[in-house]
């Protein structure tokens, strides 16, 4: 089998981000494979993890994936903050002579953005709703490189790494199988909140879970990396109450374009035409601009955001949301089929290195300091009986479910076929009875067998 077919065969998908399959992205041939290991948000403690507890998996499988890329340069890049992490690394690199370079990034955020990072280690800028192949360059996180060193020893991806961060007695961190309830690892986490939310990644872009339902129906997918919990009262709780037509009264009212959400914006940095603050302007007058090429003018922008938040959680002084605005935006402009022109040749701003946002101010603005734990996070298992293994856990079709009720699954085994087209398997974490196969999920488990 092809070092691809293995990958495939896996179902490895990216662990950091949205979940774009692997065996797609490394379908290449670069100049530069880059490993993101910089805990791109605050409150995050995977990455560090592995990085600490895997570094020769991590280089030898870093080299692999190298060679098959044709790389001339091998680099990982993270904070140079991270002196653990960096030694465990550094060692590793030194024992196996291997070609791989630590690259040292200040502390800022979004410092694990592949887009930045290219930017910080080449000088390069990827295009407008580009990839940074599109310059040469393949960006991995650690954890997916850990999951294709799992894949050459004929191991899929079924199970997760994760830290549980925020307002629990300590840091810690899991090994648990794909499809484990959030709710279980939280009632071991030791929360000291009596009502509580949760947001399934950082502070910045995951995704928040305010109700009892919605945290008792979340499980654990392939990109999970963090739980932070917090108090139902906090900031970040309460904001996301705001409804979207609330946040247009308030862009229409209350801007007062000091440019601050766009100065500050880590895209328009890099050169990209990212203006939120035009956006802000002009929604007032969204309904009434009938002429497509107006509208694209007032409105195009958006379609160039990556929603990291700095915006709406750093930059603006009068505590607006243009990042929503931003989506709004995009949604209007995709019901009227347009696609603004990208800049296939962009170049960072002189002022780049001036306007990061430095992590600890972020944590302050956001209400997290008390947060911040300095302890290496305490290793906990999990004995999970029964998993809910979503079908579609990655960017593209869902998996097509291979087992039925009833049926017995060894840990590991295939449970979904990936469909045709962008599609990745999947399977179990967790040896038991299928219990339930729908169109959305397959229910395993693991105290009848």
């Amino acid at each position: 089998m092809s070092f691809i077919e293995t990958i495939k065969e896996a179902g490895i998908v990216g662990a950091g981000g949205a979940g774009f399959p692997t065996y797609v992205k490394l379908n290449a041939k670069a100049e530069y494979f880059i490993i993101n290991a910089a805990e791109c948000e605050p409150l995050i403690e995977t990455d560090k993890y592995l990085c600490r507890t895997f570094p020769a998996r991590i280089i030898k499988t870093a080299m692999q994936i190298a060679e098959h890329l044709e790389a001339s340069h091998c680099v990982i890049a993270t904070k140079a903050k991270y002196k653990k992490e960096i030694a465990a690394l550094q060692e590793e690199i030194d024992r196996q002579g291997a070609k791989v370079e630590i690259y040292g990034m200040r502390t800022f955020y979004p410092a694990g953005d592949e887009q930045v990072i290219v930017q910080e280690v080449t000088g390069r800028v990827v295009p407008e709703r580009g990839l940074p192949l599109d310059v040469g360059c393949v960006v991995d996180n650690v954890g997916t490189v850990l999951s294709v060193a799992d894949a050459l020893e004929g191991k899929p991806v079924s199970e997760k790494y994760l830290s549980v961060t925020g307002a629990v007695k300590h840091t810690q961190m899991y090994h648990v199988p794909l499809g484990t309830p959030i709710l279980e690892i939280l009632e071991q986490a030791e929360v000291t909140e009596s009502s509580y939310a949760v947001i399934m990644g950082g502070p910045m872009m995951g995704k928040m879970l305010k109700t009892r339902e919605e945290i008792q129906q979340a499980v654990v997918t392939k990109t999970t990396g963090n739980l932070l919990v917090l108090p139902k009262n906090h900031y970040l709780v309460k904001r996301t109450e705001v409804p979207r037509e609330s946040m247009i009264h308030q862009a229409a009212a209350a801007c007062i374009q000091c440019r601050m959400c766009t100065d500050m914006c880590p895209r328009f940095m890099l050169g990209h035409e990212v203006r939120p603050n035009m956006v802000m302007r002009n929604l007032w007058k969204a309904d009434m601009l009938t002429d497509d090429g107006e509208f694209e003018q007032a409105f195009g922008s958006a379609v160039n955001c990556c929603s990291c938040g700095v915006c709406e959680m750093f930059a603006c002084p009068m505590g607006l949301s243009p990042r929503k605005m931003n989506e709004y935006a995009k949604t209007l402009l995709r019901e009227r089929d347009i696609n603004p022109q990208k800049n296939r040749n962009p170049e960072a701003r002189e002022e780049i290195q001036y306007r990061k946002i430095p992590t600890e101010r972020l944590i302050a603005r956001l209400g997290l300091t008390e947060y911040v734990s300095h302890d290496m996070p305490k290793e906990k298992e999990l004995s999970v009986t029964t998993c809910r293994i979503p079908l579609s856990q990655h960017i593209g079709k869902p998996a097509m479910a291979a087992v039925q009720v009833g049926e017995i699954v060894e840990k590991g085994g295939l449970i979904a076929r990936a469909a045709e087209g962008l599609s990745v398997n999947i399977h179990s974490g967790l040896g038991g009875i299928v219990k339930e196969v729908t169109d959305q999920y397959i229910t395993i488990c693991g105290e009848e067998v």
